[in-house]
């Protein structure tokens, strides 16, 4: 697809239902799904246009259209959508309108490598009567015509860069981040590189969404991130990415793997601020920001299960780690890892909780052209 050969690269979550898949090891991201359900319900009851959705060329057409960017495989993107349906219809129930109800019409976006049989596989068959369809492709492109949505989501998933800085790989280069698997404690000159690819992900997801929705269609995104003024080398989430980081170092010292390999690799996530994404979004001009409010955390602050927190990080990078290392270290990386992870104070230590949910709604603006 043209994102693909746009230097665009292709993450994708553990597909299947096994013991190491994301479908059962995605509790976290169904916490946010379910933090962000009321403010879903109070920003669409507020925002949404009930006219908006009716097709003007072809007035006995009633429906909507929403879509869920980087749905992965299940189960959290069907919540989403069935909230994000409820809300509508309370909306309509609302204006006492029931009659018009539309019908629903739903996009579930992830990569082309995405395991879309288990995420079509799993639709619940009591959907709401949507109808569903899949959409391949990554959503820092176009992937639908022009106007074709009414509302779109995406949950736990901007973080993700759709392409490693070339810099941070770059031994010439300041930013080279020899020895590392993610800017949390590296120079600045390397969490400069990934900010810049952020900002650059971000304004191309919202020019995309920008032509694809309607004019006053609705944005909801729910990302993970840090408040203004935290770094995350103080959290817990960036010493989990130390830790891990080590047991790659300790696998290059006993020849397991090619330090060359290990300089090259480097884990594709940004978490922004709350003013980094405000001021990529003015910049980009498209949508009027109707509200960035952090969310409750989705986790509660009670010390992590170690073993499930290690199965949360491999379902949702095994595959990144296969592709660049092979799949034979895999076992072996994880074990070392849950065993140094066990033995960290920081990572199970309530003052060091320092991410946050962020919920974010943007409406497309009326009079300006993408």
């Amino acid at each position: 697809m043209a994102q693909e050969d746009s230097g665009y690269r292709t993450y994708h979550m553990e597909g299947g239902d096994g013991p190491c898949s994301y479908s059962q090891n995605s509790n976290y991201q169904k916490q946010s799904v379910d933090s962000a359900k009321q403010m879903t319900n109070e920003m669409i009851d507020q925002y949404l246009d009930l006219g908006n959705h009716l097709n003007t060329s072809s007035p006995n057409i009633n429906s909507f259209t929403i879509a869920d960017f980087g749905c992965s495989v299940g189960p959290n993107t069907f919540y989403a959508v069935h909230n994000i349906i409820e809300a509508v219809e309370n909306k309509f129930k609302s204006q006492k309108m029931e009659s018009q109800i539309p019908e629903f019409h739903v996009f579930f976006n992830d990569h082309i490598d995405n395991d879309f049989n288990t995420l079509l596989k799993n639709l619940p068959t009591n959907n709401r009567g949507y109808f569903a369809a899949a959409v391949p492709g990554s959503f820092h492109g176009r992937l639908v015509p022009d106007c074709a949505l009414n509302l779109a989501h995406c949950s736990t998933a901007l973080h993700w860069l759709s392409k490693i800085p070339k810099e941070v790989t770059d031994e010439k280069s300041p930013a080279w981040n020899r020895g590392r698997i993610h800017y949390a404690g590296a120079d600045k000159e390397v969490k400069e590189a990934f900010s810049a690819q952020f900002g650059k992900d971000l304004d191309s997801f919202l020019t995309s969404r920008g032509r694809e929705l309607v004019p006053g269609g609705l944005l909801i995104i729910v990302t993970l991130g840090f408040p203004d003024g935290v770094e995350v080398s103080e959290s817990s989430m960036g010493e989990n990415f130390n830790i891990l980081g080590s047991c790659f170092r300790d696998m290059v010292e006993e020849g397991i793997i090619a330090d060359e390999t290990l300089d090259s690799f480097n884990l594709p996530f940004y978490y922004p601020s709350p003013s980094e994404m405000k001021a990529v979004m003015e910049a980009n001009g498209l949508f009027d920001i109707k509200i960035i409010e952090e969310l409750v955390p989705p986790i509660t602050r009670e010390k992590p299960d170690l073993a499930v927190s290690v199965l949360h990080l491999r379902a949702i990078i095994g595959g990144l780690i296969k592709e660049h290392f092979g799949e034979g270290i895999i076992d072996d990386l994880f074990e070392r890892h849950i065993k140094k992870y066990v033995e960290n104070p920081i990572v199970s230590d309530e003052k060091h909780f320092k991410e946050a949910s962020y919920f974010v709604l943007l409406q497309r603006k009326m009079d300006v052209a993408s």
